[in-house]
């Protein structure tokens, strides 16, 4: 609807522009996971599920040729090709809505108008912002677990806190579900056993934040002393997790285990030894204010700084370090949670996150002009429709605000990156974030 449909009194608002400079505002404040997300458009017209492929490397040749078998057509070589995988992006509608009644709000009408526009703008990056750790924790969570039931007799039923990452397998770089033709290598205590599906539990009792209790189904009994509760189990391509004191699970680590400069340098390593670019020259670690506070109590961390010239921009402004390779954001959205079992203990989850760590799909017909049209009052705003609607009730008095998006974000793979192509590489499937586990 038009501008001059609304009434005269609350046009020269909308003319000068107020509503759409409060809402950006608000999405620029509160970005947080979401900046480490590359953005692509998805088109219209390709349905509401997008996947893409990435080409994988073809191992390296460091032996020579024999020169026997240098002869006919093919000089002795066997064709080889690279490998590829592909991930899946699908796209959601999010939004809501506020009214504002001009007639019983007639006193505030101006003030009213904008604070609606601003708390919508807050809400609408909050919300992207949880959907964005989500699907980055979703993943980076994924094959990392404990035995939540011990086992009364040895059995190849196993039940776990969260099988995230023990429901598919990548079968030439696709998702394939765990089957007894596509099986899983997993360590269950101090044993490897062979995973052959696993399945969700009725009820969900997993402690982990958006954790999917079940039951592991193996090729083969396990042992008691292995499918004790407490015990770790973990994938062959279960994501990286740091923990202090090499704890082997979330319920394993104590009081004490709190962040150290150790331990972020350590997730540093193992981006860098998959080879994971940074972002804009460094990694982005996202902490809560515990963390932070624990890491610049940590010895090894204030000496670093200890007469630095250095020390006011880590200290002061920044909280960005090239020697550590990080640049620290603080973020009230990080997921916090009371110890598995010990009581008066909260578990803390920093992420360092490199280059691509997340892909953010933002439709592109929301823009549109038969969405959208010349006359309607839609502003597009870092990928957000903010939508205002003129009265249209019997009495001409309710103006709805409302704002939406339609997108959706995921965590690609990098399962081509592999100790055969690059030396140092972890056989982690999703190797660009590294998550840190502990005490605060």
């Amino acid at each position: 609807m038009g501008i001059q449909n609304f009434p005269a009194a609350l046009q020269p608002i909308i003319q000068q522009g107020f509503l759409e400079r409060e809402f950006e505002q608000a999405l620029q404040s509160r970005l947080g996971y979401r900046a480490c997300a590359d953005r692509e458009d998805i088109a219209v017209g390709i349905g509401e599920t997008l996947t893409k492929t990435r080409a994988g490397l073809k191992p390296s040749v460091t032996t020579p040729v024999p020169p026997a078998t240098n002869t006919n057509l093919d000089n002795g070589l066997t064709p080889s090709t690279w490998g590829i995988e592909q991930y899946t992006l699908t796209i959601n509608h999010y939004a809501a809505t506020t009214d504002l009644n001009m007639v019983t709000s007639r006193v505030g009408i101006a003030s009213q108008f904008l604070q609606n526009a601003h708390v919508n703008g807050e809400q609408a990056a909050r919300s992207l912002d949880e959907l964005a750790r989500n699907a980055l924790f979703n993943s980076y969570f994924g094959g990392n677990t404990r035995v939540r039931t011990t086992l009364g007799s040895p059995g190849a039923a196993v039940a776990v806190d969260d099988i995230r990452g023990f429901l598919t397998v990548f079968v030439n770089g696709v998702q394939t579900p765990v089957s007894t033709s596509n099986t899983l290598t997993v360590t269950i205590g101090a044993n490897p056993y062979t995973l052959l599906g696993a399945v969700t539990d009725t009820t969900n009792v997993s402690t982990a934040p958006n954790g999917i209790s079940g039951v592991l189904t193996l090729s083969s009994a396990v042992s008691v002393s292995d499918g004790t509760a407490g015990n770790s189990v973990t994938s062959a391509i279960a994501s990286v997790i740091v923990r202090p004191s090499q704890r082997g699970n979330t319920s394993s680590l104590l009081a004490g285990d709190t962040l150290t400069m150790s331990a972020l340098l350590d997730a540093v390593a193992k981006l860098r030894m998959n080879a994971v670019p940074e972002i804009d020259g460094v990694y982005n670690c996202y902490l809560d204010p515990v963390s932070a506070r624990q890491l610049f109590a940590d010895p090894d961390f204030r000496q670093l700084f200890q007469g630095a010239t250095s020390a006011n921009q880590v200290f002061r402004q920044g909280m960005v370090n090239d020697f550590l390779g990080l640049r620290f954001i603080p973020t009230t959205e990080a997921f916090v949670q009371p110890h598995p079992s010990l009581a008066g203990l909260m578990i803390r989850r920093p992420i360092v996150c490199g280059q691509g760590a997340l892909i953010e799909g933002d439709f592109a017909g929301m823009a549109a002009e038969d969405i959208a049209p010349a006359d309607s009052i839609v502003s597009i705003v870092d990928g957000v429709a903010m939508v205002t609607r003129e009265p249209i009730d019997r009495l001409q008095q309710i103006i709805a605000q409302s704002w939406y998006w339609i997108g959706g974000f995921c965590t690609p793979s990098d399962t081509t990156t592999n100790p055969s192509t690059i030396p140092t590489a972890t056989n982690a499937a999703f190797k660009r974030a590294a998550m840190i586990e502990h005490i605060g």
